[in-house]
């Protein structure tokens, strides 16, 4: 029997007869051990506390928020330094040995890629057909991955005020600096003013949020905008309820704000401090003006945790042909680091799809898909393709 594994997956349905689907937790993850920090009412205060520290004494609550998030993980979870992902990759072999598959099939999109990434690198020879779409570019620093994120949400956020300039319901200026100045302009507001549970950090969340997706998302943010100027938060509070797993009840369904941050910890070591992040946080601000101020200081709780040497990725010739597929437009996983990833495993094939949105496959695009589904079910390998 062939199997495929997947981590946040969504195939077609000719994979899916052709093929019988894996689906998996990494370790930490929901049902798989899943790290749990914070309560529910935790949770919803760490959501909507303020992200961007304006000034020392936001500054000095900001790191005693740190501190004690990773005091609770470290109380509450037994041998939290042995959920990395590196870990998982390891345990994935196992899966694959134990349905008896030779080789890995896999499809892994965003952070999926990592996983399939020091997979490849731990198991060259046992990689089989395998995509990895919306890539982490695992060799950079914590510093250059939170900037090149934050640039990229911020170029997102102006194709969606760009879009949104040629609808007759948009709610924001036609021009591109004037939109961003506006959103400020909100977010501002609400800085020191949260009402009904709405705070800056969580409209910013909801602004991410429907930037993922072009076709759901836009749509729902013009809303989102326009109600939140005439005092209505709902649509905002929906989005990033949606995002984070919040239900109606105030129960998350995910632990993906504890399990997130332990394992990006583990990942991704730097030799950055407190002092130093607030350098950066000036480069974040200046190079990303809408989302820079608030994920400039997306790691600093790992300052607090002493976690073992990460794995370091170097360049992986695999046993078949990687597919990597990075969207130019990409708010979550910048185009430049599926071209980077595209480097490390040297014999990888990069498909580029031109577009807005989070991640390539699956997204009605014929042209990703197909060579997707060629790939699988054909044992074609695509050559290196731009897609429109």
């Amino acid at each position: 029997m062939d199997y495929a594994y997947a981590a946040e997956y969504l195939f077609s349905p000719a994979i899916l007869n052709a093929y019988d689907i894996v689906g998996f937790d990494p370790r930490g993850v929901s049902r798989s051990e899943p790290i749990v920090c914070l309560s529910d009412k935790e949770l919803d205060a760490n959501y909507a506390s303020d992200s961007k520290p304006d000034n020392e004494q936001e500054f000095a609550r900001t790191l005693i928020e740190s501190k004690k998030f990773i005091q609770q993980c470290e109380k509450k979870n037994k041998h939290l330094t042995s959920f990395s992902t590196a870990n998982s990759a390891r345990d994935m072999d196992i899966l694959r040995e134990a349905v008896g598959d030779k080789q890995l099939n896999y499809m892994g999109k965003s952070y999926g890629t990592f996983l399939g990434t020091l997979y490849a690198q731990f198991f060259p020879d046992k990689v089989g057909h395998m995509v990895l779409d919306g890539a982490v570019d695992p060799t950079i620093s914590n510093f250059q991955q939170g900037l090149t994120q934050a640039v990229a949400f911020d170029k997102a956020f102006a194709s969606f005020a760009k879009d949104c300039s040629k609808r007759s319901d948009c709610p924001l200026p036609k021009d591109n600096k004037a939109a961003v100045e506006e959103m400020k302009k909100i977010l501002s507001q609400l800085e020191n003013k949260p009402s009904k549970r709405l705070s800056e950090s969580l409209v910013l969340l909801g602004v991410a949020a429907a930037l993922y997706d072009t076709a759901t998302g836009w749509p729902k943010l013009r809303i989102a905008i326009r109600e939140v100027k005439e005092g209505n938060g709902d649509k905002f509070l929906a989005l990033s309820d949606d995002y984070t797993g919040r239900t109606e009840e105030g129960d998350y369904t995910a632990n993906e704000f504890d399990s997130g941050a332990i394992i990006d910890c583990l990942d991704f070591t730097d030799a950055s401090n407190v002092k130093q992040m607030k350098e950066d946080a000036k480069v974040f601000a200046e190079q990303a003006p809408l989302f820079g101020p608030y994920l400039a200081y997306g790691g600093l709780v790992c300052e607090y945790f002493d976690t073992p040497q990460a794995t370091e990725v170097v360049p992986t010739k695999t046993a078949n042909p990687v597919v990597i597929i990075g969207t130019t437009g990409d708010p979550a996983t910048p185009y430049e680091w599926a071209q980077g990833l595209n480097k490390i495993l040297t014999n990888s094939v990069l498909i580029s799809l031109i577009g807005d949105g989070h991640t390539g496959q699956g997204q009605g695009n014929k042209c990703v898909d197909g060579q997707v589904d060629d790939f699988y079910l054909g044992n074609k390998t695509p050559m290196r393709t731009t897609c429109g």
